[in-house]
């Protein structure tokens, strides 16, 4: 969904904004446009060393149903707000968007910058935190990272900016990675490995004689290294409570990593609604949640941590990964095991053909793409602040640029053979 303009100045907040509380509009409204950097300094600038301190069931699907395009609740506040200018043309982007799939197509991300964050982030993984080896060099660089936060980012002030978002990215795969899947990953243990990983988001408080070795564990393996030194930048340009709002995140992807690792070591498949609860937490939640360090300001904790505001950044990150489960779905079937996605469940659990499930698991997407702009238009209704509504389309910015991303990465992804 590409960046609304917010709506006129309104001369009283409308009733249904009277429970954000006057005091927290009051102080978010004496934020001005939400120009200023969270901390009220310049950009973030580079941590200097410093180790062990770390800074509902889906109508049956049908391709004919799903090409037809959005339908239904949600489909007449697809914007959170009216457009005055046309939007600025998409340029041509490669790889093949799903078939049926909405979703909002956007510029291509600008190169001059792609090409910076690549440099820089390349640079960090080999020379500040050993993140891979050699062999590894050609998976990293077809990740396209750079490409992908640029694209998910738009409003970012400056490469520093970016660069918070790029090394969390870099550092959650690395864990994803080697913890939980490709690179020597097994469900068996993961619960100690993430524990141990998480303190270097969530720094450990202990003994005198015990914080040493702790501090010596932050350096013990690739995963950790990237945490750590990714959390140090992060909380150097954040604020306290936007830091510790990335934490409570990261926690809740741990938790959806546990759910299905418990999953593989029992040969389990889950009922689709569970498959979908364990999704709300083994998602991307952490991304768009920071959408706001990126982009040098801060949203206020109370309205962050107001239930509407935590719905539509809820939905954002369920769509945003079913969009994963379906341009990764024929790399997991072509990889050992059995990789757990929505078409897998779906097929398993509701007796569909692969095709059909894969379809339904298309509709499943938009339906919760509608239910997220429907909410998040609400919200800007109910709550005119400039960081309330900056923040929404920060992060409806990071649901189209996830998908630019997934359908343009032809190096990691292709799609079935269903139409």
């Amino acid at each position: 969904m590409s960046a609304p303009e917010p709506p006129p100045p309104q001369s009283s907040l409308p009733e249904a904004a009277s429970h954000f509380g006057a005091h927290v509009l009051a102080a978010a409204a004496a934020l001005g446009t939400g120009s200023t950097p969270a901390t009220g300094g310049p950009a973030p600038t580079p941590a200097p060393p410093h180790p062990g301190v770390p800074a509902a069931q889906v109508p049956g699907a049908g391709l004919e149903r799903i090409l037809r395009g959005p339908t239904g609740l949600g489909t007449a506040g697809l914007r959170l707000t009216p457009r005055e200018e046309p939007p600025t043309p998409a340029a041509p982007a490669e790889g093949v968007p799903v078939p049926g799939l909405y979703h909002h197509p956007v510029p291509e991300p600008d190169p001059a910058r792609v090409e910076e964050v690549s440099r820089r982030i390349k640079a960090w993984a080999l020379d500040e935190v050993a993140l891979y080896p050699e062999e590894w060099e050609q998976e990293f660089d077809g990740f396209s990272v750079g490409r992908y936060m640029v694209g998910c980012h738009p409003d970012a002030p400056t490469i520093d900016h970016l660069m918070l978002a790029t090394r969390l990215m870099v550092a959650e795969n690395a864990v994803d990675d080697c913890y939980c899947e490709d690179h020597g990953g097994s469900p068996v243990g993961l619960g100690e490995r993430l524990l141990l990983a998480h303190t270097a988001l969530d720094p450990l408080h202990t003994t005198e004689e015990y914080q040493p070795q702790w501090a010596r564990s932050l350096h013990a393996d690739a995963p950790r290294r990237a945490y750590r030194s990714a959390m140090e930048y992060f909380v150097r340009a954040a604020g306290p409570s936007q830091a510790d709002r990335l934490r409570h995140d990261m926690a809740r992807l741990h938790l959806g990593y546990l759910a299905e690792a418990a999953w593989a070591q029992l040969d389990h498949v889950p009922e689709v609604w569970e498959y979908l609860a364990m999704r709300q937490f083994n998602n991307f939640r952490p991304c768009p949640t920071i959408t706001d360090t990126v982009g040098g300001y801060e949203l206020p904790a109370d309205l962050h941590a107001q239930p509407a505001m935590q719905k539509v950044i809820a939905l954002a990150g369920n769509a945003t990964t079913i969009v994963n489960d379906l341009y990764s779905y024929t790399k997991e079937l072509d990889a050992p095991g059995r990789h757990l996605n929505l078409p897998v469940v779906i097929a398993e659990r509701e007796g569909l053909s692969d095709r059909d499930a894969y379809l339904k698991s298309v509709e499943v997407h938009n339906d919760l793409m509608h239910a997220f702009e429907t909410e998040a238009s609400a919200l800007a209704a109910a709550c005119p602040v400039p960081q309330v509504h900056r923040f929404l389309r920060g992060v409806a910015a990071w649901v189209d640029g996830n998908h630019h991303w997934h359908q343009c990465n032809t190096y990691r992804y292709s799609l079935p053979d269903f139409w």
